[in-house]
């Protein structure tokens, strides 16, 4: 499933007008970057706003690794946007174990080109007040420990100023910067050959997480909660732009946008 003529002039225009806009909106500053693997692997980022997957893609594109995020499937069937997702090979997530499975599929067959997958696994923006990372799923974990794949952790903060969580326009005066970081692979040896049940699944998981936790506090240079929020302890929802649970003006479900992580069942990774 070598890359396309069409994938890569989709992947060029689309970097385009996106680098173009987020230079405008902010500026960065990257470090870490040579700790990029050579070959495929999953990238998990921290997510505190929308606008997250522009800011992890535009790193990696950058170091010359086109992005493949997961999606949710309908997003495939919308006109337009269903095309561009399918000419730059992202992968679609559904909820049966069959679409479960195609997706696994596809994700390894990318990593094995040397394909970066980028897979946050809060699987929503996170629920912390602080917003440090949140209680994670374990898709990322399941996928490295299934094929082997390394873990690259991310962190970034900055692009939450320029547009908050849930916020419904942008803020870009004064300019503002972003800063993300690069950590070396998580080192999952101790969770590689267990069986994948919810113990093993539960500490890589936690392994990826406070890595991932580490280098914001770095960024921020602040000290993290002692204990990792868990939206389920505080009667919060997984997923959806409200965060409490029967709240009756619910705006929309971003579960399984792009780059979230398709824990839920049926695959029982939980």
């Amino acid at each position: 499933m070598k890359e396309t003529a069409k994938s890569h002039v989709t992947f060029v225009i689309i970097a385009g007008i996106a680098r173009s806009l987020l230079n405008v909106m902010m500026d960065r500053k990257w470090e870490g970057t040579e700790k990029l693997p050579a070959g495929g692997f999953i990238a998990a980022p921290n997510h505190c706003t929308e606008i997250d997957p522009l800011i992890v893609g535009h790193m990696l594109y950058n170091q010359k690794r086109a992005p493949h995020f997961l999606a949710k499937a309908s997003l495939f069937k919308v006109p337009v946007l269903g095309w561009v997702l399918r000419a730059t090979k992202q992968i679609p997530v559904e909820r049966s174990t069959a679409g479960a499975n195609r997706s696994l599929q596809l994700a390894q067959e990318i990593v094995a080109e040397g394909g970066a997958i980028v897979i946050y696994p809060e699987g929503t923006l996170t629920r912390d007040p602080g917003l440090w990372p949140m209680k994670g799923h374990t898709g990322a974990a399941r996928l490295a420990l299934e094929g082997g794949i390394p873990v690259v952790p991310i962190a970034h903060w900055g692009a939450h100023e320029v547009f908050p969580r849930y916020a419904k326009s942008f803020h870009l005066f004064p300019r503002k910067r972003s800063r993300l970081v690069v950590g070396p692979p998580v080192d999952l040896s101790a969770f590689e050959g267990r069986p994948l049940d919810k113990a093993t699944l539960t500490g890589a998981t936690e392994a990826i997480m406070k890595d991932i936790t580490a280098l914001l506090a770095g960024i921020r240079g602040e000290e993290p909660p002692a204990e990792r929020w868990d939206p389920s302890a505080h009667n919060q929802s997984k997923h959806g732009r409200k965060m409490q649970k029967g709240s009756a003006d619910v705006i929309a479900d971003d579960s399984n946008a792009l780059g979230s992580d398709p824990t839920d069942p049926p695959r029982g990774a939980e």
